[in-house]
């Protein structure tokens, strides 16, 4: 195990930056683009059941999913960095623990959200910006979703753990099978067995479970730490770490499902259709970013590693080599995504108002796609190296400090129009701030003596 562990560090803090990031980032960019496929999955096949009602049933409850996924990223980037940084110390012990802490605090609060949730099921679909017409599909669509909420949580923890010990492959593999199965599962659930929207939704807790499954195996070879009961330490020197960790995660994930639930509210006098089709354009934007982001977390065990061992000209080497890539290639898919907006929103619903209505949203949000390469590369550097006041400043400012406000602003102001360049104004706005903030935290990483 150890010798494993140090060829792993050799690797990690020799090997030129740009390839090292290229090889572990490519298990994460197909991890990603596959999630993403699977997220999308629902809304296309839902999209097929003739009901706008049913379409932004899905896009209501995704805001809940959100939150779900925001435990797992708080607990599995908070455990993930410390992680990594103890590696890169040869600290095996301390990691050891950590990977137990994180996966099962992530599986209890998993636990305490699904008996919460489904106590309170019609209050929480209310909640999340259900109107009566949509509520019956976003019940039954809750429903099933909140009975996966453990493993949900859980499998993130796990994904993000052998990410930070550069076990990329590892993680792919229990993620993207369980990606493929839920896209073969929603046909037979929703059409074949007629289950409808609940169907979807069992679909997609029944690809998760097997997804968690695969992901604890991986954690049992190739050199990745075990997770073992007896290693939880339930004290503040973990949690406090976790927090600094993860707390930028949370913030960006918690906020990004409360900005869903302004937006469901905000398009609510406009009609399902509206709910609909911001829906479906979220869901596209999510696709499209999803290489990017894929491309930085293949990053950020080279960036956890290399601060841990003191190398800072490789963290900055790194962070620069990113930037300039996913800009590049934000750049080339935001002009694509502007030229065939209708033709990409036409695939998950073929209505004429929410056509017309995700086409404006997404060709406003085309126009300022690329600047998320440096908003989300700088926040990736920040969090890992455990700067967390910075980090989580950023990670609050996209879907939360910003984009919450101007939603209520531009459509009091613009009306519909003002809802779907919302997400536009707020990246602009976020890009401001990153800038500074970034440039000031690079410029403070000196070279070791």
């Amino acid at each position: 195990m150890e010798d494993k562990q140090e060829q792993k560090f050799h690797q990690m803090t020799e090997e030129p930056v740009g390839r090292l990031i290229c090889h572990l980032a490519l298990p994460c960019i197909i991890s990603m683009l596959v999630t993403a496929f699977y997220n999308m999955a629902d809304t296309f096949f839902v999209g097929m059941l003739d009901s706008d009602s049913a379409t932004g049933a899905v896009g209501v409850v995704f805001s809940l999913m959100a939150i779900i996924q925001a435990v797992g990223f708080f607990f599995g980037h908070g455990s993930g960095n410390f992680i990594s940084r103890e590696l890169g110390k040869h600290h095996y012990e301390e990691a050891s623990n950590m990977a137990a802490t994180g996966f099962f605090s992530a599986l209890a609060t998993g636990l305490v959200i699904c008996v919460l949730g489904q106590i309170f099921l019609e209050p929480l679909a209310y909640l999340l910006g259900s109107t009566d017409t949509i509520l019956p599909y976003a019940k039954a669509y809750l429903r099933f979703i909140l009975l996966g909420a453990p493993w949900m949580t859980a499998s993130l923890v796990l994904n993000n753990q052998l990410r930070f010990q550069g076990s990329a492959a590892y993680a792919m593999v229990g993620i993207t099978s369980g990606a493929v199965l839920n896209i073969a599962l929603d046909p037979l659930l929703i059409f074949v067995f007629g289950m409808g929207v609940a169907g979807a939704a069992l679909a997609t807790i029944i690809s998760q479970f097997i997804s968690f499954c695969l992901l604890l195996v991986g954690c049992s070879r190739g050199g990745n730490l075990r997770i073992r009961a007896s290693r939880v330490q339930l004290k503040w020197s973990y949690y406090s770490q976790v927090i600094r960790g993860g707390l930028p995660s949370l913030a960006r994930q918690g906020l990004a499902s409360i900005a869903t639930i302004c937006l469901n509210l905000a398009a609510k006098p406009y009609g399902d259709a509206a709910i609909a089709a911001m829906g479906v354009v979220q869901r596209i934007m999510m696709f499209g970013a999803s290489a990017m982001i894929g491309f930085g977390q293949g990053f950020q065990p080279v960036c956890g590693f290399n601060y841990g061992a003191r190398l800072y000209h490789r963290v900055k080497e790194g962070f620069w080599f990113c930037v300039k890539t996913s800009t590049a290639f934000l750049f080339a898919v935001g002009t694509l995504g502007f030229i065939f907006a209708p033709h990409l929103v036409a695939l998950f619903r073929d209505s004429p108002e929410v056509i017309a209505c995700g086409t404006a949203a997404l060709r406003f949000q085309c126009v300022t796609f690329c600047f998320q390469g440096w908003v989300v590369m700088s926040n990736m550097m920040l969090q890992t190296i455990g700067r967390t006041v910075p980090a989580t400043f950023l990670a609050m400012a996209r879907q939360g400090i910003f984009f919450i406000p101007l939603v209520w602003i531009l459509s009091a102001l613009l009306g519909l129009t003002g809802i779907q360049m919302t997400q536009m104004v707020s990246d602009l706005l976020t890009l401001a701030c990153a800038i500074p903030i970034q440039l000031r935290a690079l410029k403070a990483m000196s070279q070791p003596a």
